[in-house]
């Protein structure tokens, strides 16, 4: 596995990192949640990024994980869902928190990531001073902020954060090429989310209301060379892009994880395709939410 340092921290973080929102569906087994987490700790991944709204992926965490938590690098996203509390309070924020670590019995979180809020919430300020208090208090380690295009350049013009979470992908280079930069001026760490763009390669006809409907669409304007294997072009243009420290990959295959890191160890792709496939997106083109 390849480890970056990751930010202005003394965290040293795998380049790829495993989403745990796929086993927060309940329909899956634990037998086989169990041993994905476990496997994905021995194959040297030691980033795992879970959100509150992901069902049962905190729960799972805490309950096949936690007697290795400090194996790992551990990452979630707050801000709404917790009865009696107010979406997107100072209040909710360290309730989420508060449950986040409950349920994934540690005591603390690497990093706590506000869930793709607004910049109108932002600009507020008190989910940002709530995240702030958390980590005075030694709840959480690093303060984030996941998300796109306004609202993520106002996260990382602000000075409040310490890491970021930003889709980076071939059909999705906004943030690579506007956002990314700054934020390592800033010397935050970078996390990059749908690396593979949800695999627009997979449909022979435009996936309508499919998460990769708008990625089919853009892959097909860019009109890239084809490829003998789609997914490790995806895969290695965004773990290798300029500024990632880390890209997530979620899955309930043991297989197709096992698959993704032996791609990555060849390293980045080509520099003459990596300059191609960045030739052929359109500046117009704005992050996908």
């Amino acid at each position: 596995m390849i480890y970056r340092k990751f930010g202005n921290t003394d965290l040293m973080i795998s380049a790829l990192g495993f989403g745990a929102g796929e086993i927060g569906d309940y329909s899956i087994p634990d037998t086989e949640v169990e041993r994905l987490l476990n496997t994905t700790l021995d194959l040297g991944i030691n980033f795992i990024d879970t959100a509150r709204g992901y069902y049962a992926s905190e729960e799972r965490i805490g309950k096949f994980i936690s007697h290795r938590r400090g194996e790992f690098i551990l990452s979630t996203k707050v801000g709404y869902g917790i009865d009696g509390y107010a979406d997107w309070s100072y209040e909710i924020i360290l309730a989420g928190i508060d449950e986040a670590l409950r349920i994934m019995k540690t005591d603390y979180i690497d990093i706590v990531h506000l869930h793709s809020c607004s910049t109108e919430i932002l600009q507020r300020g008190e989910v940002i001073d709530a995240l702030l208090e958390a980590k005075k208090k030694g709840k959480i380690k690093l303060a984030a902020y996941s998300g796109e295009n306004q609202a993520l350049e106002f996260a990382i013009n602000s000075g409040k954060f310490d890491s970021i979470m930003t889709s980076v992908n071939i059909c999705d280079q906004h943030s690579l090429n506007k956002l990314v930069p700054k934020a390592k001026e800033k010397q935050l760490g970078v996390i990059a989310k749908r690396p593979i763009a949800n695999a627009p390669w997979k449909y022979s006809e435009r996936p309508i209301g499919s998460y990769a409907e708008e990625y089919w669409l853009r892959w097909k304007e860019m009109n890239l060379p084809d490829s003998d294997n789609w997914l490790e072009t995806f895969l290695r243009f965004t773990v290798f892009a300029e500024g990632v420290d880390s890209a997530i990959v979620g899955t309930t295959n043991i297989n197709h994880l096992k698959k993704d890191v032996e791609l990555i160890q060849k390293g980045p792709l080509d520099k003459t395709l990596v300059a191609l496939i960045k030739s052929a997106f359109r500046d117009n083109w704005s992050g996908l939410t």
